[in-house]
């Protein structure tokens, strides 16, 4: 199975393509950024492709990162991945954040609670809450702290608590958004954004309608 794996949810600009049957990234690139996915991205995933030596046709999958996240981010890897699926006439699965910076930890290391923390300001769960609510794992023994927010939490841990193993990374590693890919059913994960909260940008009232009429189109 061939599973091409976008992410562009935070900090990263991210694909690759992992083939299943020997159980590796056959190509991948990621480029840090907090901005400018929607310019990074479809190049991007071109020069992946093009590196896989797979063509599109060849995929059973594409998975995407849905959130929570950059609202335009999202928008972009979303709106790239429903593409390629729909052109390629494959299905498309939506991997959380969360559950994508979760994977790599709870696979090495079951044992212990698991916090997988991203920057929004304040957090914990699948929702916004108090960071002191996130403290509260503290009583299930000493947690590993995973997210581009982890830094963060470390910071704030109780002294009088278990001591905790952080790791910040700005992005999910795309190699886990493709194994998570394979794994999740595609009539159930949906790619659809996982909000936390209403997106900043709203429309204004009494706006009149208008289409958008693209000059040039291009796919896969």
């Amino acid at each position: 199975m061939f599973i091409l794996a976008i992410d562009t949810a935070l900090d990263a600009c991210a694909a690759g393509v992992l083939d299943t049957r020997s159980s590796r990234l056959v190509a991948h690139e990621s480029l840090l950024m907090k901005r400018g996915h929607a310019e990074a991205l479809m190049p991007l995933i071109a020069r992946v492709m093009a590196s896989s030596g797979i063509g599109f046709a060849e995929l059973d999958r594409v998975a995407v990162t849905t959130g929570p996240g950059s609202f335009t981010g999202l928008r972009v890897g979303l709106a790239a991945a429903r593409g390629i699926g729909l052109a390629a006439g494959r299905p498309v699965v939506g991997i959380t954040t969360l559950t994508a910076y979760a994977a790599p930890v709870v696979s090495r290391d079951a044992g212990h609670p698991v916090i997988s923390a991203i920057d929004a300001g304040s957090l914990v769960r699948p929702r916004v809450a108090p960071i002191d609510e996130a403290l509260e794992a503290a009583q299930f023994g000493a947690p590993h702290i995973v997210g581009n927010a982890a830094g963060i939490l470390a910071a704030r841990w109780p002294a009088d608590a278990p001591p905790v193993r952080v790791d910040v990374q700005p992005a999910p590693e795309i190699s886990w958004v493709a194994w998570l890919g394979v794994a999740v059913d595609p009539e159930t994960a949906l790619a659809r954004p996982y909000y936390l909260r209403a997106p900043d940008a709203k429309p204004q009232l009494g706006a009149v309608p208008h289409a958008v009429v693209p000059t040039e189109a291009t796919a896969p």
